[in-house]
């Protein structure tokens, strides 16, 4: 089953149990216990306002992504719905797209592959109707990092207030899954006990999210960029599930097997090769100086609140559109593929790409640059991105309408 219509699926066959699971609430209601105000839902459960419709409430939408990509689905939904436009025709096109919520014109090979095949944009396309009959939406970003998006928003048609309420971040990282806890809070505390150990912003982190991984021939290609390059690292390398198998990279026993004969021996004395990585922990320490991400929104969100500079390297879903805006739209990141519309994945089904090491190298060398623009400029985004949260500040200000909205 495609992923999209297991999503829908999915969705659909939970809604009788949180049906009954609010009217539980309800009927257990008096005048000591708070009344139902409302629903919020996440962004791929917006067919739960049916639900909240039977009660007699209003729903919510909460957006993980960013705001551009919120303006992108408004605006693709308008193009298919108003002007009769398929943008799944410009698949694997060199075209451009012109979308209000960006600055500059965006390549559609920069899209979410799943926005490019009908069945998937049929899927966002039915969803973001659903968002335009909520109350609000929840966007889990902060008006300084995109107020051109935001001011945008008002011009898809008839769109609900938008709520910048970000960065929402879990500053504590997650436990790695399927391990034994006290095995697992070993391998974190060698990993920031070896970092005590570095300078201040020397160290570049290369870390690909739960589900990123590379082939043997990729590996090999980053490894010899991280040696040519001279800078200290801290590399989170996973292993590709069985070919066949849709299950979550894991540790190599022996990631010797993969890399370049005597790697490890050779580079030693400035680097350290992982497996699973305790991100937050490890974008929070001093020691680092750089970040080579997969460019997930969270992932980006964190980099920029701990003040650390990215090098992008998107691989799925919107990761590819995130980066072209921290690099194109914010000049908040350096780039280190620009192959729109290529797959780093290790899938045999899928497309591949190997990025060779000069080109990695290269990368490296830019987001370690310590006096670079960028650096300023996410030092700044740093700063920003915390007082957004205090009293005051830009989201905490934005959640306070969004609360009045609710309770007055």
């Amino acid at each position: 089953m495609p992923r999209s219509t297991f999503s829908k699926t999915f969705v659909e066959s939970h809604k009788p149990y949180v049906r009954d699971a609010v009217a539980k609430l309800a009927e257990s209601a008096d005048q000591l216990t708070p009344r139902l105000a409302g629903f919020v839902v996440d962004m791929v459960c917006a067919t739960m306002i049916d639900v909240a419709n039977e009660f007699g409430v209003p729903t919510y939408i909460f957006f993980t992504s960013n705001a551009c990509f919120l303006g992108l689905v408004f605006h693709l939904q308008t193009l298919a719905d108003e002007h009769d436009v398929d943008v799944t025709e410009l698949k694997d096109s060199e075209a451009e797209l012109f979308v209000p919520s960006f600055v500059n014109p965006v390549p559609t090979k920069a899209l979410p592959r799943t926005l490019m095949e009908r069945e998937g944009a049929a899927l966002f396309a039915n969803l973001t109707r659903r968002f335009r009959e909520a109350k609000g939406i929840l966007v889990n970003t902060f008006w300084e990092l995109e107020s051109h998006a935001l001011r945008t928003l008002s011009s898809y048609g008839e769109t609900p207030p938008v709520y910048p309420v970000g960065p929402i971040l879990k500053l504590k990282s997650e436990d790695e899954v399927h391990v034994d806890p006290e095995q697992a809070g070993k391998k974190k505390s060698d990993i920031l006990k070896w970092l005590d150990d570095q300078l201040p912003s020397s160290v570049v982190f290369l870390c690909f999210g739960s589900r990123g991984s590379f082939g043997e021939d990729q590996v090999k290609e980053m490894a010899c960029a991280l040696e040519q390059s001279g800078h200290r690292f801290l590399w989170s390398l996973r292993r590709p599930p069985p070919k066949g198998k849709i299950t979550h990279p894991s540790d190599y026993a022996d990631p010797t097997a993969v890399l370049p004969d005597e790697f490890i021996r050779r580079t030693a004395e400035i680097g350290k090769v992982i497996g699973w990585a305790p991100q937050v922990d490890v974008l929070a320490h001093p020691a680092i100086g750089g970040f080579v991400s997969h460019c997930w929104w969270n992932s980006i969100l964190e980099s920029l609140w701990f003040g650390v500079p990215i090098a992008t390297w998107p691989m799925y879903a919107e990761q590819q559109m995130n980066a072209f805006e921290m690099v194109r739209e914010w000049g908040l990141a350096v780039k280190i593929s620009v192959e729109y519309g290529s797959v780093f994945h290790s899938t045999a089904e899928e497309r591949q790409l190997v990025l060779i090491a000069q080109d990695i190298e290269r990368g490296i060398r830019e987001v370690m640059e310590p006096d670079s623009t960028v650096r300023k400029r996410v030092k700044e985004m740093s700063e920003i991105s915390k007082r957004a949260l205090m009293d005051g500040g830009s989201s905490s200000s934005s959640l306070g309408r969004f609360i009045d909205e609710i309770f007055l």
